[in-house]
């Protein structure tokens, strides 16, 4: 990605999650630079659209509301805090000891110069900028898959490409072609989603089973994602058809919001201060890493197995400390 592109969609973000209302298409575009310098409404339109999309396929939540209460047809977008940002854990200083800083600084410090100028440029704008906000935009997942990158500018760019792909199993990789839609994470891992051409049928691809280089396999521009396409509806409906175990979990009320997102079903207040969660999952490893993230926000209620590598790896982390 750009620097010009990734400063866009990170004043994008911080213009919609600092912000205490609704802000219009109007105010977004006086206020982003790259926006204000677009050559027609429509071009900025065209941008700002797909710009929308890109945040929304990495897992940022853009809401659309009404301005005024009063007028239905005057639209306004932002970025709900409490749908985006982690919950406030606190730890003892062993455990801060163990787990150091890192989840609360930019895994990318060459956004740490564009933060700071967007909020400058947000303040000069005339804005109402929410400062503490700004806490809520942490990286949780490194992009260190080196197809990460080149599927992402393909993606962007609209752009063909080609690739060795190993499946679980083969010694052997296969040539694929693809028409890259999005770039997506799920269980801890990157996958690209997009159009097979060899295949003429969609498919999803794990970043971390491409042999050797991406490879561009065409002019930029040469394809456009169908309509409508939900990029979430998509991977699930492509994912390999396994059984899928359940776990029951009990989440604080009011935390974890990202957990309550990828459950299946929510019954709130079952004791005073929780609500229960069901989750579907395919390796339970990978599901007592992502609570594990979520401190004490979360208990574990079954399967017992899952109960017991949380309560191990937490151990694990306080031993550690000592």
């Amino acid at each position: 990605m750009t620097a010009t592109k990734s400063e866009r969609l990170v004043n994008l973000v911080i213009l919609l999650l600092v912000s205490k209302n609704y802000v219009s298409k109007e105010r977004i575009r006086e206020s982003i630079p790259e926006y204000r310098e677009a050559t027609s409404t429509d071009a900025f339109e065209k941008k700002f659209e797909r710009d929308k999309d890109e945040l929304r396929a990495l897992g940022i939540p853009i809401e659309v509301g009404h301005l005024d209460k009063f007028f239905d047809d005057d639209q306004g977008y932002r970025i709900a805090r409490d749908a985006f940002e982690l919950p406030e854990i606190d730890f003892e200083p062993d455990e801060v000891a163990v787990l150091g800083l890192a989840a609360r600084v930019w895994q990318h410090a060459g956004l740490a110069a564009t933060t700071s100028d967007a909020l400058v440029k947000l303040k000069s704008a005339g804005l109402d900028v929410d400062r503490r906000a700004i806490d809520a935009v942490h990286p949780t997942l490194a992009a260190d898959d080196p197809a990460f990158e080149p599927l992402w500018q393909a993606t962007l760019g609209r752009t063909p490409v080609e690739f060795d792909y190993r499946r679980p199993g083969d010694l052997e990789s296969t040539h694929r072609h693809l028409q890259p839609w999005g770039v997506i994470t799920a269980d801890e891992r990157w996958y690209v989603v997009g159009m097979d051409t060899d295949r003429g049928e969609p498919r999803m691809f794990r970043l971390g089973r491409i042999v050797g280089p991406v490879q561009v396999a065409g002019p930029p521009g040469s394809f456009e994602v169908p309509p409508g396409t939900d990029l979430r509806e998509l991977s699930h409906s492509l994912a390999p058809r396994t059984d899928a175990d359940e776990a029951v979990v009990l989440i604080r009320s009011g935390q974890a919001h990202g957990l309550r997102r990828w459950a299946e079903d929510v019954q709130h207040d079952v004791r005073p201060g929780w609500d229960r969660a069901r989750l579907r999952h395919r390796d339970g490893g990978s599901l007592a890493a992502a609570l594990l993230r979520f401190g004490d926000a979360v208990l574990v209620e079954s399967p017992e197995d899952l109960r017991e590598t949380v309560r191990t790896r937490l151990a694990r982390l306080v031993e550690a400390g000592r």
